[in-house]
């Protein structure tokens, strides 16, 4: 699954430079998570790196976006420009 950020979130700007796919920016009221971008940091890290500085815990799975660490790995793999 592509993580979400809530309408918790409280701008504290930690979030978006630790994201490694670049999938953090800054929505109308509060930072959002493209999920075409997101890959729970699969293939760069063993956990998510937005939900481990999050100081407010706002960044669960996002239940619209179900994917498989397989099919994350395959995405992390696209986006990375890599066949394998």
């Amino acid at each position: 699954m592509a993580l979400l950020i809530t309408d918790e979130c409280i701008n504290c700007d930690v979030c978006e430079p630790e994201c490694p796919n670049e999938a953090i920016t800054m929505g109308p009221d509060y930072y959002q998570i493209n999920p075409a971008l997101c890959t729970e940091c699969v293939g760069h890290f063993e956990t998510s790196q937005c939900v481990e500085v999050c100081p407010v815990e706002c960044i669960p799975l996002d239940p619209q976006n179900s994917e498989s660490q397989e099919e994350l790995m395959q995405k992390y793999y696209k986006l990375i420009g890599s066949n394998a």
